[in-house]
């Protein structure tokens, strides 16, 4: 394991921002570059951070950069890109980001970077594949946070809805993160238990779990018309990401990675439960579907990859 832990955060926004503080807050790392298009708002955040320092019990070096940093960094987390507005799909912003993507993997890529790539930007499975595909690097080394966050707000409202606590709940949303993303019920427990045989035995109704599916596809959408964008739970969840990395721990984690002959696709990146650890993806656990299941996993690859043909496209040029 390294000595020095260390991560470069491209594009200062909302959402990396909210990554930056909660490293800031639970330590785990050394070092972290802040790089945006606009410098002075990149040296502007570092300085806030930094001014914090003496009241946070974790010691990080915290400063902006260029993309030479990345050339000794051990991940470069992409929060770069157009945002989602109000009534745009995520998809809508694939051709917009695709470009952006494109220009910062290629620097990256330049810069001599050998370490693990994390991408967070929108529609983010099909620009995991554009980082993917223009570093030309391990496939295991590109992650994107896919729907970590869907699986997160899934837990959290099971948890408030069955009154059992989050880490005792393991449910996991799969596909695109998007319109098309789905959870998987035959998959889904509560302790040890089948979540539909607990809901059986405490005589529940199984459209209110349906209902409370709805709430989460819906989440981002709802929070977006009340407050403009979505940031603190993503942040989070990038935190956790890097913190499963550095620490080699093996944690399960719902993220984009690349199939390979996995849920009957190949050659494209999707929401799936993943093995993390200091490699990046170590295993794409393949979860048993039944023919429902498979084919709402097949709707949601089916709609990346017809978009995804015309990034090949813009990837090529």
């Amino acid at each position: 394991m390294d000595e020095k832990r260390k991560v470069v955060l491209i594009g200062t926004g909302m959402v990396g921002m909210s990554m930056a503080y909660s490293l800031m807050n639970t330590g785990g790392i050394d070092e972290l570059v802040l790089i945006d298009l606009d410098s002075e708002k990149a040296k502007g955040e570092a300085m806030d951070l930094s001014h914090g320092l003496p009241y946070n019990f974790s010691k990080i070096k915290i400063y902006s950069g260029t993309y030479e940093d990345c050339q000794d960094s051990d991940i470069v987390v992409i929060c770069a890109g157009a945002n989602q507005k109000e009534g745009q799909t995520r998809l809508e912003l694939t051709m917009i980001n695709t470009k952006i993507i494109k220009d910062i993997a290629l620097k990256v890529k330049n810069s001599g970077f050998s370490g693990i790539v994390i991408v967070a930007s929108n529609p983010v499975d099909l620009l995991s594949y554009v980082v993917y595909k223009v570093m030309g690097i391990d496939k295991r080394k590109v992650i994107g946070t896919g729907t970590m966050l869907d699986t997160a707000r899934m837990r959290y409202l099971l948890s408030e809805y069955l009154h059992i606590s989050s880490d005792d709940i393991e449910a996991y949303v799969l596909g695109e993160h998007g319109d098309s993303s789905f959870i998987s019920w035959m998959n889904t427990y509560i302790g040890c238990k089948s979540v539909i045989e607990f809901i059986d035995e405490k005589n529940l109704d199984m459209n209110n779990l349906n209902e409370i599916y709805n709430e989460v596809r819906n989440a981002a959408y709802e929070i977006i018309e009340r407050k403009k964008a979505t940031y603190y739970g993503i942040g989070l969840a990038l935190n956790k990401l890097i913190q499963s990395i550095f620490n080699n721990s093996h944690k399960i984690l719902c993220v984009s990675a690349y199939l390979e002959n996995k849920y009957q696709h190949s050659d494209i990146y999707m929401g799936v439960p993943c093995v993390i650890g200091r490699e990046g993806v170590e295993e794409v656990i393949q979860l048993p579907l039944n023919d429902m299941d498979q084919n709402k996993f097949d709707k949601s690859y089916n709609i990346l990859e017809k978009i995804k043909l015309d990034i090949e496209k813009e990837i090529s040029k």
